[in-house]
């Protein structure tokens, strides 16, 4: 999963639908737009569902699956 920050304007909608719930906006950052960006918690424990990147409205979440052989 990538997380574009130069389009994230921090809406949170990706947090509230992540089934996982390793999502969260990073009070620490303040991205050159001042948003709060989202950031993974764990990427571990992503299944790659990519209802986050369905749910952004500035598209700028990139869910990347592994291929399995």
């Amino acid at each position: 999963m990538e997380i574009d920050v130069a389009f994230c304007k921090g809406c949170g909608l990706c947090t509230q639908f992540c089934p996982q719930n390793i999502l969260k906006l990073d009070s620490e950052v303040i991205t050159q737009k001042g948003y709060h960006p989202t950031v993974c918690i764990d990427e571990d424990a992503c299944t790659g569902c990519a209802t986050c990147a369905l749910m952004c409205p500035d598209v700028a979440i990139t869910v990347y699956r592994e291929v399995r052989a």
